[in-house]
């Protein structure tokens, strides 16, 4: 069995890119979490994600207990996988799983940040460490329900460049994971209208909207001061930058997206 090893630290987005990863080095099964999942679908295991402590949560993705270790196991040997990826947080984590799997040398090794961008990274740890989400990458329909009291639902759809669908992942609140912080749709807009209100070129902005599925995506339309002997593009490319700034000194991270409409050109005395 050839063997690959994606590691990271936590909250950086591994198991989100999981299922693209796999799908582009044609490996069919995934370890993560202790679960076993082939052609993104779970088949045996249960996730750390269901242990009321991060110690715990620990000792089941590396297989400590016997039971569990001798279900994936026999799982693999029915499945006859001949490539698999390994995710933990460090090389010496991958290695303990293929030791106590019999797996045998892992082949290929890959750091998060070798398949992720730094803003991509940057956006899963925000969704990770303020709100307390942790992704899973098998359907919505595969994880059982009870054990999340407080916080479940569908993650998103992955699909292949030619639009073939290759799985799905679910958003879960794990016990161990006791904190989190609600931030308000209103504080985002608080800091856009701060930051458009202090840059000179701009007279009013209008139609200020803010979607938040995990990361805020930002829009809105802007008048601008007459008479306009500056680039129009390079000031929306550095009103967009200041936006995404204010974000990252706030939060560490910065908005999946900021649209900026250019309603107008009036003179000074015209605002209002």
């Amino acid at each position: 069995m050839e063997i690959y090893s994606l590691s990271g630290a936590s909250g950086t987005g591994k198991s989100t890119s999981a299922l693209q990863f796999a799908h582009d080095h044609q490996i069919r099964a995934i370890i993560d979490d202790g679960l076993l999942i082939i052609d993104g679908e779970k088949v045996a295991g249960t996730s750390a994600k269901f242990e009321k402590s991060a110690l715990r949560a620990v000792r089941r993705a590396i297989f400590d207990d016997e039971s569990h270790r001798t279900e994936v196991l026999n799982a693999l040997h029915k499945y006859e996988i001949p490539s698999i990826l390994l995710i933990g947080t460090s090389t010496n984590m991958t290695k303990k799983i293929a030791e106590r799997l019999g797996l045998g040398d892992i082949a290929h090794y890959y750091q998060v940040e070798d398949i992720r961008s730094a803003k991509d990274i940057q956006r899963a740890r925000f969704v990770r460490e303020i709100q307390g989400q942790h992704l899973m990458p098998v359907p919505f329909r595969q994880v059982e329900q009870n054990f999340f009291k407080r916080f479940i639902q569908r993650g998103m759809d992955i699909f292949a460049p030619n639009r073939v669908k290759i799985g799905e992942t679910t958003l879960v609140r794990p016990d161990f994971h006791q904190q989190s912080i609600t931030i308000a749709k209103s504080v985002y807009m608080d800091i856009v209208k701060h930051v458009v209100e202090a840059d000179p070129h701009v007279t009013r902005i209008q139609h200020l909207q803010c979607v938040v599925n995990q990361v805020p995506r930002i829009s809105f339309g802007i008048y601008l001061g007459a008479p306009v002997n500056y680039s129009l593009p390079e000031q929306i490319l550095a009103l967009q930058q200041a936006i995404a700034d204010s974000f990252f000194v706030h939060f560490q991270m910065e908005p999946e997206q900021i649209d900026i409409y250019v309603f107008g050109i009036e003179t000074k005395a015209h605002a209002h």
